[in-house]
């Protein structure tokens, strides 16, 4: 009987699956024929075309309207990722802090952090977005920039910050040790790892770090890495909103924890800030890096809302390129891998961490 009932799924599937390419090809077809009527073709070529068209945020990589579709795509594609990678970094760090102080045993401290945390979470998010890059722009002009701390700037042109320097060998060889430490285990031990770590303070040593601060010069500043008011609104209203997220993530995970294993550290006459680093947040980091996971593919997603303050992400640049070109199907389909892989990649990262803290220990008990 095993056998038959095998046969009988493998010829449903076989029939579903022919269903399926029979209904695609027909869309397809269907696609195909409505465009012809009006002229469209569907392709790629469009992508060697000149621009024509301005980008702004381009300082890491030269860009002219006489340059290609395809490149301008690329600038995009790198402004999403710049975004995603400092977003992802900073709404973790700052998510893991509101997260502890909420749990802090001052009730003022904690009340007034619980109260941002739920004035952030329940606003929605384009509102935050706006209203950033609003106020961003409503700051005073360069010559009366705010200075919150030595070397930076704030003011209509947006953030001015301190720059770090770095030769490019020395980039190269830190991103080459970062690699060879998580293949590791494939390159034999740290052998591979430790020479590269070694060549990389030694090109540290050749050709030091060298740091540029922001200064006035003439209307605006020179030196130091500026963001634009669209740049940081844009960062500042992804880190904020999903900072208050995690806080409570990390707060969930933090009180899950078994009280008698921070009993257990109190009575070996540990402090608060010893268990909480050495018996706690071990533990419940295994119960918090899958909603961590979620929560950094939701920025990533998110990040997509720069359209509506003009800030030059892929969603921009393509919805651009499709309206001058006429190939918004195409343009579509590169915004859904896009952003597909992007958030696979991140996920795929944060997911063998996990398995690997499962590996190194038990689960919450």
């Amino acid at each position: 009987m095993r056998p038959a009932a095998d046969r009988r799924a493998a010829v449903a599937q076989g029939v579903a699956l022919g269903l399926t390419a029979a209904v695609l090809w027909w869309l397809a077809s269907n696609t195909s024929i409505s465009l012809a009527q009006r002229g469209l073709t569907l392709g790629f070529g469009f992508l060697r075309h000149p621009a024509n068209f301005e980008i702004g945020d381009t300082w890491w990589l030269k860009f002219s309207p006489a340059d290609s579709i395809g490149r301008a795509i690329l600038v995009g594609l790198l402004n999403t990722a710049l975004v995603s990678a400092l977003g992802c970094v900073l709404a973790i760090a700052v998510g893991f802090v509101a997260g502890i102080l909420r749990l802090s045993p001052n009730p003022a401290l904690r009340g007034l952090v619980r109260a941002a945390v739920e004035i952030v979470r329940n606003t929605p998010l384009l509102l935050l977005l706006l209203f950033l890059a609003a106020s961003l722009h409503a700051l005073p002009p360069p010559q009366r920039a705010v200075r919150p701390v030595p070397g930076v700037f704030l003011s209509d042109r947006g953030l001015v910050l301190p720059a770090i320097a770095i030769g490019g060998w020395t980039i190269m060889l830190a991103v080459a040790t970062i690699i060879a430490l998580a293949l590791r285990r494939r390159l034999g031990g740290w052998s591979a790892p430790g020479v590269l770590a070694l060549a990389t303070l030694v090109s540290g040593v050749v050709h030091p770090p060298g740091v540029t601060v922001g200064r006035l010069q003439g209307f605006n500043f020179a030196g130091g890495v500026t963001l634009s008011p669209e740049l940081a609104a844009l960062l500042a209203a992804l880190v904020l909103h999903q900072s208050a997220h995690i806080s409570e993530v990390v707060r969930g995970a933090v009180l899950a924890v078994p009280r008698g294993q921070r009993d257990a550290a109190g009575a070996l006459g540990m402090s608060r800030w010893q268990t909480l680093r050495l018996v706690v947040m071990p533990v419940a980091l295994r119960a918090m890096v899958p909603l961590l996971a979620t929560n950094c593919v939701s920025l990533i997603k998110n990040s997509s809302l720069a359209v509506a303050i003009g800030f030059p992400d892929v969603v921009s640049i393509l919805n651009t390129a499709g309206n001058q070109t006429g190939h918004s199907i195409e343009t579509m389909l590169i915004m859904i891998a896009v952003y597909l892989s992007l958030s696979l990649l991140v996920a795929a990262a944060l997911g063998r961490y996990n398995a690997h803290l499962l590996r190194t220990g038990s689960a919450i008990s």
